[in-house]
């Protein structure tokens, strides 16, 4: 043993043991001190300048470090080694990996403050609520993981507290079903991303931006401009439309011309309709033909792209084309067709008694 090392007092004498013991654990503690502090410079130099990355993460993570916890888990851990005498039932080695154990939950609350607040940046401001619920989320199951484990080391029976916290924590749920619900639908929106602030969806009847996503309700401006709150678990059982993020607009629109236009000129307005369409800026002729010959009039049905997702700019590009068509059909002599019925009236023939006695005349 350490101790057969000292001089003049016995291997066994509980002052030898310690005193092995104190050596023993100043000597890791600066070991352990050592190492921590040349890794955490290591990788605040491979951060550098900008301080993020994997490198930056972790040094942020090893400044969480307790240095009077692992002065004292050395300690405790030569005590162990040496076999130095420790008052009480439990022995210097539970004690040292309780702090070990707490040591680990500090360094895992660190880890993940940083790599929610790296996630927050990354994505911006919209992930901030789903981050402040997942890191207070996961900080509470690292907790209540150690503090068993911990309990557990130092010879606490937890079987009837995990059975206890777990019927309390069904009898919860069920009291708060929906909040929950509304809350794990919260997470669902920051991490799947089906729409942010300042998008402009629209599912069922309501069509508006989004102004804000909470823990429990989502906040919608509509177009009429009142604020509509709705809950998560609602919102996401909808099958929404984000417009925002359309990044072309497909466009299909009929012209009707009557039958009394000759042939030719019938030929003639699929390449009025592209050549207007390709006049217009931000856009991307499809195709033109005539589609169908309806009950009064010739359908043409014409498709194209408007290469921006702004609904102003899609109406001001659509009245431009009507507008120049019409033009052209005036200039060309196509009179577009209107709604109209051709009622077609037979006159009926006399009777024979009444044609005799037309011929015959007055009496």
């Amino acid at each position: 043993m350490l101790t057969s090392w000292l001089s003049g007092a016995p291997a066994d004498h509980p002052v030898a043991l310690w005193l092995a013991a104190v050596a023993l654990g100043v000597a890791l503690f600066l070991a352990l001190t050592l190492v921590l502090r040349l890794a955490r410079s290591r990788l605040e130099r491979l951060a550098e300048p900008a301080g993020h990355g994997a490198a930056g993460a972790a040094a942020r993570v090893l400044r969480r470090t307790s240095w009077l916890i692992l002065a004292l888990a050395s300690l405790l851990i030569a005590a162990d080694l040496t076999g130095a005498p420790f008052p009480g039932r439990s022995g210097a080695g539970h004690l040292w990996f309780v702090l070990v154990a707490l040591q680990l939950a500090l360094w895992l609350d660190r880890g993940i403050e940083v790599g929610l607040t790296h996630a927050v940046a990354a994505r911006g401001r919209a992930g901030s609520i789903t981050a402040t619920l997942l890191s207070f989320l996961l900080r509470a199951l690292v907790w209540v993981i150690v503090l068993l484990a911990m309990l557990d080391n130092v010879g606490v029976n937890i079987t009837a507290l995990v059975a206890s916290l777990g019927i309390g924590g069904v009898a919860v749920a069920l009291a708060v079903q929906t909040i929950l619900s509304d809350l794990f639908a919260s997470i669902s929106i920051g991490l799947d991303k089906p729409f942010e602030a300042g998008d402009f969806i629209v599912f069922g009847t309501v069509a508006g931006s989004i102004e804000h996503v909470g823990l429990k309700t989502t906040r919608i401006r509509s177009l009429g401009g009142e604020q509509i709150v709705c809950s998560n678990t609602e919102l996401l059982k909808q099958t929404i439309q984000n417009y925002k993020r359309m990044q072309q607009r497909r466009i299909v629109f009929s012209i009707r011309v009557t039958y009394r236009t000759p042939v030719d000129q019938v030929a003639a307005v699929p390449g009025i309709i592209r050549a207007q369409i390709e006049r217009q800026p931000d856009t991307r002729f499809d195709r033109a033909h005539l589609a169908r010959m309806a009950e009064s009039a010739l359908e043409f049905e014409a498709v194209y792209y408007v290469m921006s997702a702004d609904y102003n700019r899609y109406m001001d590009l659509q009245q431009a084309i009507y507008l120049g068509v019409m033009r052209d059909l005036q200039a060309a002599g196509i009179a577009l067709a209107l709604p109209e019925s051709i009622l077609h009236l037979a006159r009926r023939p006399p009777r024979g008694g009444d044609e005799r006695r037309a011929e015959a005349g007055p009496a």
